[in-house]
């Protein structure tokens, strides 16, 4: 090593010493981290990290913490009070997001609701979003269940779900169900698969490999561009002025002063299609992990699935009792996306240093024991506490309407329709995988119709 790099790690050693030294209020407990890496290389050696993060916060019988990784500081969270004074007390101090190569693929630069730094580009981004619904696809979700009931074929409830989510989404997107050819006996097409798989990829290394990303990313695009092309060019030759689809109507939107809202260049560099995309991602996962959980925790408990069942027939809305204790106990990711602090701050007593990623924990929250009563697996009478599945205050997740109504619909919809039941000579195995939160293999299970024949949609080979 040469006497000037020498010189400048010692210096830099020093300085975060130094620095360490001289600032009065302490970081919040954490593994104590090497000069300069901090604990990056715990990032290789544990996995899942997430269990490693949470599992090393109850050994120090702490709920926030401090890990150090290079000069990023990550807060993990997993105390109700200290994520409200986060982000009730000092919300506007946590707006921003991180800035990785993944979020940056994903949002072509940040372009994007979702993981776009706090400024105008996200104000505005956010402003265009509505709660538009679509509900003509829960009868083709019944039609294709009743159809296996017919053929007396089990039910892949995973593939179903997603199949579902995908075909209300692009409906309402699009106005499209789906890409390319449905299979005969009513499966995704290649083309839906190939495009669902990438989806999940991108999903699941937001903040992670870019090499990876860049492909998943480039799959979705290649099934997204040519609709949206062709609407640029509707809208140049002034065809189709009715709004047909969520992106029409966002071609066509217009600020207070009457103004279109995006310019024509903007659409090129495809911040409408970003939008899009930010509403795809935020509803296509949670609802369809939620509704698997839920599934399989009622088949295993049938005196919830009266109750749930009786609260639908009688009132027809209560079904959200349902649905949030699935999101609770089984959320989709183990933190909700990261927060960044633009300023030194304290919180609970702790410095919080400015660029800290601030990481409210799903499990920490959705079963403290302190909040919830953890002797009961499902309660359908607990509080709507630390219910934070779509992340939280003015950075929450800009899908939470969509992706909670289609829960709601959908979970519904399912035991409105029908009697769940285990294949004969098989059981529900409630463990999660080992590299994420879903169910460690796919719910598989019998249904039977509840509902007088006429109730169902005419049987189709489609979905």
């Amino acid at each position: 090593m040469s006497f000037i790099h020498l010189s400048t790690a010692i210096f830099l050693i020093f300085g975060f010493l130094v620095f360490k030294s001289s600032r009065q209020i302490p970081l919040p407990p954490g593994p104590a981290p090497w000069p300069i890496v901090g604990s990056i290389q715990e990032l290789f050696r544990k996995k899942p990290v997430f269990q490693w993060t949470l599992g090393l916060m109850k050994e120090m019988n702490t709920k926030i913490a401090c890990f150090r990784f290079g000069d990023v500081h990550i807060i993990p969270v997993t105390c109700l009070e200290i994520a409200r004074e986060f982000f009730k007390k000092q919300d506007a101090k946590f707006m921003s997001k991180p800035i990785t190569m993944g979020t940056e693929y994903s949002s072509c630069g940040f372009l994007s609701i979702a993981v776009s730094p706090s400024g105008d580009q996200w104000k505005k981004m956010r402003r265009v979003v509505a709660s538009e619904k679509r509900t003509e696809e829960a009868d083709n979700l019944v039609r294709y269940v009743h159809n296996h009931c017919i053929s007396g074929a089990v039910v892949n409830i995973r593939v179903a779900v997603r199949q579902y989510i995908g075909n209300v989404i692009r409906k309402m997107m699009f106005n499209k169900r789906y890409f390319g050819e449905r299979r005969k006996d009513g499966r995704a097409s290649v083309e839906e698969e190939d495009y669902l798989d990438a989806l999940f990829t991108v999903l699941s290394l937001l903040y992670s490999f870019g090499k990876i990303m860049k492909e998943a990313i480039r799959i979705i695009s290649m099934y997204h561009d040519p609709i949206i092309d062709e609407r640029i060019r509707e809208r140049r030759e002034g065809k189709k002025k009715e709004v047909e689809d969520l992106l029409h109507a966002l071609i066509l939107v217009k600020d207070s002063n009457g103004e279109p809202l995006s310019s024509t260049e903007e659409i090129k560099t495809q911040a409408l299609c970003l939008m899009l995309l930010d509403l795809i991602y935020a509803s296509v996962d949670n609802p369809s992990n939620a509704i698997e959980w839920a599934l399989a925790e009622m088949i295993n408990q049938p005196k919830m699935v009266q109750k749930a069942t009786k609260e639908i027939d009688q009132v027809m809305g209560k079904e959200r009792l349902v649905q949030e204790e699935a999101f609770r106990l089984h959320p989709i990711t183990p933190f909700n996306l990261p927060h960044v602090s633009s300023a030194n701050t304290t919180v609970a007593s702790y410095f919080i240093p400015k660029d800290s990623h601030v990481l409210l924990s799903h499990i920490g929250l959705g079963q403290n024991s302190k909040v919830w009563d953890l002797s009961v697996k499902v309660d359908l009478n607990e509080p709507n506490l630390g219910f934070i599945s779509f992340s939280t205050r003015r950075r929450g997740c800009m899908g939470a309407a969509l992706g909670s109504i289609i829960t709601f619909m959908m979970l519904a919809r399912l035991l409105q329709g029908f009697s769940w039941e285990v294949p004969h000579g098989s059981m529900i195995e409630l463990n999660e995988s080992m590299t994420d939160l879903f169910l460690a293999k796919p719910l598989i299970s019998h249904a039977k119709p509840r509902l007088p024949v006429h109730a169902y949609p005419t049987p189709k080979n489609n979905f």
